[in-house]
């Protein structure tokens, strides 16, 4: 059992979880629960760790499907690893989905493809709202720039449970260039915008549809805006400015939803 908080690998762990940085450098991520450890795929898992009062520690065959082999840590060793105000005695490091955008809309030039795409969006929670929404709604993946909240921060892939390892999260260095490639790959792009003169169900989606949605205080800048074929917009009563990106997202994704 390790018992010590200056013990390597609890010093790098407790970095992964922390710095995005390092997540980015090594291509790995940090998450903890039993319900997301569950959901953690054979060939992701890297290495896992239990408290040494976790209850399931010897179900942890039972939890993965397979044999994670963890390593126990005291209880003062996992509240340092964990960044949950109430630890939950099971934490694993992943491996990171690396898809390349390029590569992706590349293999998937016919066929049914549904896409949300972020520009900028910063809460945690909305951006792992949007992954296990797009999950709910038969979405292929969730394309962002590199603006968008870190999905391998804690709290998104807390927020995600478990939709984080089913639906493909791609980050590109230059969204215009991304749109463009989807243009010409026969996906048609909607934008969520308040200036949208259609409502959003109003319009019949084709199987193979992208929504833009910006960030939750500016929306979509004016380059990305100019990218999409069409504005859409959702209408609101009262006296409402916009609604949550999340919830937006969620309206969208749905009305396009595979029947």
């Amino acid at each position: 059992m390790i018992t010590s908080t200056s013990n390597e690998k609890i010093k790098h762990v407790t970095l992964l979880v922390s710095n995005a940085k390092a997540r980015r450098k090594e291509g790995v991520f940090v998450v903890e629960g039993e319900r997301i450890a569950r959901e953690i795929p054979r060939e992701a898992l890297v290495e896992c760790y239990v408290s040494e009062d976790y209850p399931f520690a010897d179900r942890t065959q039972e939890i993965f499907g397979y044999d994670a082999k963890p390593a126990t840590v005291s209880s003062a060793v996992f509240r340092k690893m964990s960044d949950t105000k109430s630890p939950q005695g099971i934490l694993c490091v992943c491996r990171k989905n690396d898809t390349d955008a390029a590569d992706f809309i590349a293999s998937r030039r016919s066929g049914p493809l549904r896409l949300l795409v972020l520009e900028g969006v910063q809460d945690p929670g909305n951006l792992g709202t949007m992954i296990r929404t797009a999950e709910g709604a038969g979405f292929d993946a969730v394309i962002a720039d590199t603006d968008t909240v870190d999905v391998y921060n804690p709290k998104v892939t807390r927020s995600t449970m478990g939709s984080l390892f089913r639906v493909p999260m791609i980050y590109t260095d230059d969204l215009a260039d991304t749109i463009d490639l989807l243009k010409d790959s026969s996906v048609k792009v909607y934008a969520a915008h308040l200036k949208g003169t259609k409502s959003f169900d109003e319009e019949i989606y084709g199987d193979r549809t992208a929504f833009l949605i910006g960030n939750e205080g500016n929306g979509l800048s004016d380059e990305i805006t100019k990218k999409a074929d069409e504005l859409i917009n959702i209408p609101m009563k009262g006296k409402l400015e916009s609604l949550n990106a999340a919830v937006a997202a969620a309206i969208l994704m749905y009305a396009a939803a595979p029947k």
